[in-house]
């Protein structure tokens, strides 16, 4: 049956709730890493950090490219993060933890 159609029971839901909310940090916290080596690779040698939106020192282009390589890394972890914790949930409850 595929994880897509089962529907989760309410107590699967609630106990999933402080699983969900670790993986989630530890997610975040991944994330960043890996947008800080990212952003090191491909921006100029002139900064060693990436850009804070007020930083006057970055031109606009810079900031709104950080940005968007910065979502879309938090994005991609977030959702790998999330179903692998809800597949490891359900092998070790037997149920699906979401919807």
């Amino acid at each position: 049956m595929s994880t897509d159609t089962v529907k989760a029971s309410k107590s699967a839901k609630i106990l999933y709730r402080p699983f969900g909310l670790v993986s989630s940090m530890v997610g975040g916290l991944l994330a960043g890493q890996l947008f800080k080596q990212v952003y090191k690779r491909v921006s100029r040698a002139e900064h060693d950090e990436s850009p804070g939106p007020l930083a006057s020192e970055y031109p606009l282009k810079e900031l709104l490219v950080a940005s968007l390589i910065q979502g879309a890394i938090y994005a991609a972890v977030k959702a790998l993060i999330d179903r692998g914790g809800a597949r490891a949930f359900q092998r070790w409850t037997g149920e699906w933890p979401g919807k």
